[in-house]
């Protein structure tokens, strides 16, 4: 069966309720640590002489930097340019998930002894300052941007895993998915907006204040972020009496946080942890196989996206996705039309099987450029169906060690995000227009498979080796 529902109507959960306070103040805190690395896609090309890193292997924003180019290109103050090849600012923008795929894990496990905010909070304030010594590294050298690039994944690496460890203690069972969804599309709305604002402050005071601002932000928003959050309701001094009863015992069943000691041989035998990993590897391989690999300006089909506006496109569908998928997931759980596990495998279909379709359409629309941007926007909007799925499903199976199962998965789609670009680039190498038509059906297939073993092994259920009184095994 699946999880109990609460048939007690919940406090209003409006603007001044604690928990909606931590679903607005979690998605500028993904915001401040996505923007350093969302911009130095932007910034590279102001801080070079070449205006595309064609070795570029990193994160999502590559073709949404092209529409500043000429811009950032012209700007009018003074400032330091450097003569990197485009392997070299290949190495610079990827070297950051070097990093951060070694923290995942070690973040979640943190997370769940020290507390998510302590984690949270330390992994954001370390990457903010550090970002401020970005311009000086460069100067020092490029060895010394990687090095530093590479420091930076690793701080950034905990914050995710931390966040789903507080939501683990704060998100009742019916607001599970709206609450998480409207942190996360803090990262996809965040990123459009360091966009649009790193290629304005590079073209109207260089470069360096782009790393200078945001880092400086992110410090000082560490201070709201250890003023305002509290690890969880019984530790919040202005939360009312009606919120804190009902939300602890919305999650009372699930029992407190793990310790030591994790159940890791449970862990490795449970399909329905594998169902979620092989998802969360299938659906980043879609996803970063459209951000980082579209095809090279010589490909007419795909010209519009270089332009800035229409590469922004895809981050606002996704993250008003995310908020969308959010609300009606709760919706069906409330209204009791769909259990936990049915609604769960729902928006996984969603998210995997709708853009799978629109993929594999792009090659047969001709040189359209308007209609592969639709398509591409309509599937980088509805793969965040799957966020009110498989993400929100860690808590679902296993809420005392969320965030270390997050820290598994997500380094699972760091491992696709690494691969797909290199799969990718050896399918086009020989024919554009053909290896680009194999890399979508490629891309499918796998989603298609990662949505067949998720809805076979996925589970909306605690998982028994997942409860308080299990015995733990190493």
């Amino acid at each position: 069966c699946d999880l109990p529902l609460p048939c007690r109507h919940s406090p209003s959960a409006g603007l001044c309720s604690a928990r909606c306070g931590l679903a607005l103040v979690l998605p500028v805190s993904l915001f401040v640590a996505y923007a350093p690395r969302v911009s130095l896609s932007i910034a590279i090309i102001a801080m070079t002489n070449s205006s595309s890193p064609g070795g570029w292997s990193g994160s999502a924003p590559r073709d949404s930097s092209r529409g500043f180019a000429q811009g950032v290109s012209g700007r009018h103050m003074q400032a330091p340019v450097y003569n990197w090849s485009a392997e070299t600012q290949g190495i610079v923008l990827s070297s950051f998930f070097y990093g951060y795929g070694l923290t995942q894990v070690l973040g979640g496990y943190s997370a769940g002894l020290f507390g998510g905010k302590h984690i949270l909070g330390s992994g954001l304030l370390l990457s903010s300052a550090l970002t401020l010594l970005v311009p000086r590294a460069a100067e020092l050298g490029v060895g010394f941007l990687i090095g530093l690039q590479v420091l930076l994944g690793l701080a950034e690496g905990v914050i995710f895993p931390a966040q789903y460890t507080l939501w683990a203690k704060w998100a009742p069972l019916l607001e599970r998915s709206r609450l998480m969804n409207i942190a996360d599309a803090g990262c996809t709305l965040g990123s459009f907006s360091a966009l649009l604002v790193a290629g304005i402050i590079c073209q109207s005071l260089g470069w360096p204040f782009v790393f200078y601002i945001s880092g400086g932000v992110g410090c000082a928003w560490c201070l709201c972020w250890f003023l305002l959050v509290y690890e969880d309701p019984a530790h919040h001094p202005w939360i009312s009496a009606g919120e804190r009863e009902y939300i602890v015992s919305s999650l009372a069943h699930q029992g407190s946080g793990h310790g030591r000691s994790l159940p890791l041989v449970a862990m490795a035998k449970s399909l329905p942890l594998w169902a979620i990993a092989v998802a969360c590897f299938c659906t980043d391989w879609l996803f970063y196989m459209l951000l980082t690999s579209m095809p090279t300006s010589d490909s007419a089909l795909f010209s519009a996206l270089r332009n800035g506006l229409l590469s922004s496109l895809p981050c606002v569908g996704n993250g008003l996705g995310h908020i969308l998928a959010g609300l009606l997931a709760d919706f069906l759980l409330a209204r009791r039309v769909l259990g936990t596990a049915a609604v769960r495998k729902l928006f996984s279909a969603l998210g995997m099987l709708l853009p799978s379709v629109f993929l594999v359409a792009v090659p047969y629309i001709g040189c359209s450029s308007i209609a592969a941007v639709v398509l591409l926007t309509l599937a980088l909007t509805i793969i965040s169906m799957a966020g009110a799925g498989i993400n929100v499903n860690h808590i679902d199976i296993a809420p005392r060690y969320a965030g270390f199962l997050l820290g598994i998965t997500n380094t699972f789609g760091i491992v696709s995000g690494i691969i797909a670009p290199t799969a990718v680039g050896l399918l086009v190498s020989q024919d554009l227009q053909t290896g680009w038509r194999k890399a979508f059906f490629v891309s499918a297939a796998f989603n298609l498979f990662g949505l067949i073993f998720y809805i076979a092994f996925g589970s909306g259920t605690i998982q028994d080796w997942a409860r308080e009184d299990a015995a733990v095994q190493w």
